[in-house]
């Protein structure tokens, strides 16, 4: 991450800060971000005009700056002060937010997006086609380390122009999936020129009022926003980064809305009076990725074993205590372009047995790497290495930390733990499966593959551009190294003070969406 912080001064309610509703390690710290933003005028008992939402944070070197929003508390910190010209419905199909109108020629190479006419920013200046072109340039130009970056690899930006509220976006090369790169997580929209994201400018439903790297951040409602004004006055992101400090907040009231809790602690919640619990199923793909271009899994009988060797219902009745959905190998269950009545991968002992015996692998040590990114990879990780000592490889968990995971196992160890929330079905296929793809951190490198996620992409008719999607997916199912051994659900918990929430999947229009909440 990148970007300069301000830090502005905060009050502590002595009332607030003298509760002790947290026990444990990590115990002072969590206290005292909960308290360091409260003031008496944003207290429970003035109203509610304050809402509390913990989320798992990312540390000192945070930023405001919304085209580097690698973790879920960046994006819902973004949504809140920020707009994007598209946004996800909950099949992660796009529907509009800056945008009026979106359409391209019928060769798939020019496209042209007519803005909103009431659109503003904080500032009162007109959100204009040459704002989003600048921004589309930004997240476009490698310097930046956008999150969104490849997706606009292949926008001509010389031949595209801006006018008024009109945005012409000419492409490299016809692409008929190209909106979805519009919506998608890290695309949102600043003023043109914006370099100091220190106190910054957007146009979403609430303004900065202060922010701390790695600390708190306080935003407040902005009556004048297109679509209307926040029905509560502040919102408060509070980091609490160990699941069970977010549930035990929760259950104290320290905080409204606690997001990403087990099924063990949404269970907890649910049994709670005056507490609820959003539940999206199919919401995170959790997977084991093999690294095939390095040994073992350069050799695909190694890859076969393992995926053979995975008993998935045991994986989801005891690492998702049941609140999942046995994985298929595939990203997208439930979405749209995800390939329809795939054979189930059943668990196959002696076959996978075989397998490591030919590769003349029988005990072979591999480290499985994994963290605390995700609750459940602990328990994950332990069966797992359980199930695959059945076909003789002794598979040992290696836990990293998961303030670093995710940049680690970028370069780092050949077999690790992944989860992914809901992205389009497409944008998952460009970014992680094709040869060139900057998080293919499989390695996985197929020209078949590639020729017909390409020609799936050029293709205008909707129902023959499905089919070749369908055929690519199938294809890299059995060859990609991406284990997908569930779908776990995504669960928030609230208190029932908060009205005006529900559960929908993670990167959609009404995931983490706070400006129409109320606070009784």
């Amino acid at each position: 991450m990148s970007g300069d912080q301000g830090k502005a001064p905060h009050t502590m309610t002595p009332s607030f800060a003298r509760r002790r509703l947290l026990t444990g390690a990590g115990a002072l710290a969590v206290g005292a971000a909960l308290a360091s933003c409260s003031s008496g005028d944003g207290d429970n008992s003035s109203g509610g005009r304050r809402l509390r939402a913990a989320f798992s944070a990312g540390g000192s070197q945070e930023t405001l700056d919304p085209h580097i929003a690698p973790l879920f508390v960046d994006q819902a910190r973004a949504k809140a002060l920020y707009d994007s010209v598209l946004t996800y419905k909950d099949d992660m199909s796009v529907q509009a937010r800056l945008a009026e109108s979106w359409e391209s020629d019928r060769s798939g190479s020019r496209w042209t997006v007519r803005l909103r006419s009431d659109a503003r920013f904080h500032d009162g200046s007109r959100v204009t086609a040459a704002d989003v072109l600048w921004n589309y340039r930004r997240i476009a130009d490698p310097a930046t380390g956008a999150a969104a970056q490849q997706l606009f690899s292949r926008v001509d930006f010389g031949a595209s122009n801006a006018k008024g509220r009109d945005l012409t976006l000419v492409l490299k090369e016809p692409d008929f999936e190209f909106p979805a790169a519009l919506g998608a997580p890290g695309t949102e929209i600043v003023p043109e020129d914006t370099k100091d994201f220190a106190k910054p400018v957007g146009s979403g439903p609430f303004r900065y009022r202060s922010f701390e790297p790695g600390g708190n951040a306080l935003f407040t409602a902005w009556a004048d926003h297109w679509d209307g004004g926040p029905r509560i006055e502040e919102l408060e992101f509070v980091p609490v980064n160990d699941e069970r400090a977010r549930l035990n907040a929760l259950l104290s009231g320290q905080v409204h809305y606690a997001h990403d809790l087990t099924a063990a602690s949404a269970s907890r919640v649910a049994d709670r009076d005056g507490l609820g619990v959003l539940r999206s199923k199919l919401s995170t793909m959790q997977a084991i990725l093999l690294r095939l271009s390095r040994a073992p899994f350069d050799d695909a009988r190694l890859v076969r074993a393992f995926t053979l060797g995975l008993d998935r219902d045991r994986l989801v009745e005891v690492a998702l205590s049941g609140h999942g959905t046995a994985g298929n190998d595939l990203f997208g269950m439930g979405l749209r372009a995800y390939p329809k009545n795939l054979p189930d991968r059943e668990r196959d002992v002696d076959r996978a047995r075989a397998l490591v015996k030919a590769a003349g692998a029988d005990g072979l040590a591999v480290a499985l790497e994994t963290s605390d990114a995700d609750p459940t990879w602990r328990n994950a990780s332990t069966l797992i290495a359980d199930q695959l000592k059945d076909i003789g490889l002794k598979v040992t968990p290696h836990v990293r930390s998961a303030a670093t995971y995710f940049g680690e196992i970028k370069t780092k160890g050949v077999a690790f733990h992944s989860r992914t929330a809901t992205l389009p079905v497409v944008t998952h296929l460009r970014s992680r499966l094709r040869s060139d793809a900057a998080n293919n951190l499989m390695g996985y490198e197929d020209a078949t593959f590639d020729r017909l996620l390409a020609e799936a992409t050029a293709t205008r008719d909707e129902k023959t551009r499905l089919e070749l999607l369908d055929r690519a997916q199938r294809r890299a199912r059995d060859r990609d190294g991406q284990l997908v051994w569930a779908f776990s659900d995504w669960n928030i918990g609230h208190s029932d003070a908060v009205t005006g929430l529900r559960a929908a999947p993670p990167n959609s229009y009404d995931w983490a969406r706070f400006d129409r909440v109320r606070l009784s």
